[in-house]
Order: structure tokens, then sequence, then C-alpha cells
């Protein structure tokens, strides 16, 4: 799988003020490599819910715990990974070790972390999950092009027959 051809790193404070910040960060990065409105809006609920995920259970009052955000672009895609533990990260050594989430719950059944990461699952094309030293969630939006093949004119060719 080829690399991110850019990445993006963000540290924040584990507090809910902070999770506006990461919001307008993905807008930005979701905007600039070109996703339509509603998928950027879909990506900005989704990290927001990851983030607020990692601020009210990552840690305790105590704690001055940090949030890393990281955005993977490609050609194809953009990954965005949260983490509760707020370390720096080697994006493609962290991408291999999370799985993928496991939405088998009934929505009922869920606590308000799980219902967030169904609806995180629901928004995004992909989520990849991983316990270990923290939480990560990996989510992965696909751009999607024109789904017409290009140098198709579907008019000219139904014309000529």
């Amino acid at each position: 799988m080829k690399d991110a051809s850019d990445f993006i790193e963000m540290v924040i404070p584990a507090q809910a003020e902070y999770v506006g910040v990461v919001r307008l960060t993905s807008s930005g990065v979701a905007n600039r490599i070109g996703f339509s409105y509603d998928e950027i809006e879909d990506i900005k609920v989704a990290v927001s819910e990851a983030c607020t995920n990692a601020v009210n259970h990552a840690y305790n009052k105590e704690e001055n715990g940090k949030i890393t955000v990281g955005y993977g672009i490609y050609e194809d895609r953009l990954e965005i990974m949260v983490v509760d533990r707020g370390k720096s990260f080697d994006f493609a050594d962290i991408r291999k070790k999370v799985g993928p989430f496991n939405g088998d719950l009934s929505v009922e059944k869920m606590s308000e972390g799980g219902l967030g990461l169904f609806l995180i699952e629901t928004l995004m094309d992909k989520v990849e999950i991983s316990g270990e030293s923290g939480v990560i969630v990996l989510m992965t939006k696909y751009i999607r092009k024109d789904e017409v093949e290009p140098g198709a004119d579907k008019i000219s060719a139904f014309e000529s027959r």
C-alpha cells in the first residue's frame, strides 16, 4: 500500500473546548483534497465523536491528557487517526496494528461511547480500532471521483444510434 503523500499531525489537550479546533482542521484538510460538502460534514462529525470519546473516557480529571490527531493524505483517500495517549506516532507503524471495528451490538445495548463508534462507522468508509496503549481510532474516507467513465459522452453515444 502506498504511503501517504502528505501527513499532518496535531496534539491537543484532552478537553472538550479543543474538539472544535480538530473539526476545523479536518474540514480544511478534507476541503483541500476535494471532498464534497456532505462528505466534509461526515468527516467532521466522525472526528468529533472520536475526539469526544477520548476527552470523556481516556483520562481521569487529574491527568493533563493529550489527544494526537494524524491525517494521512493519499491520492484516493483521507485517513484520520485519533490517539488518546497523545504521543507522537509513526503513522505507518500504528496503522498496521489496528483492526476493524466490530459493530455487532445492537444500538440499544451500546454504551454512549459505543454509540459514538457506531456513528463513526456509519459516516466513514472504514474504521479500525486498537486498544493497545490507549485507544487508536483509524478512520478512512475515500474520495469519490466522477463515476462516469473518463471520455464517455452518453448523450452523443445515444444520439448516434
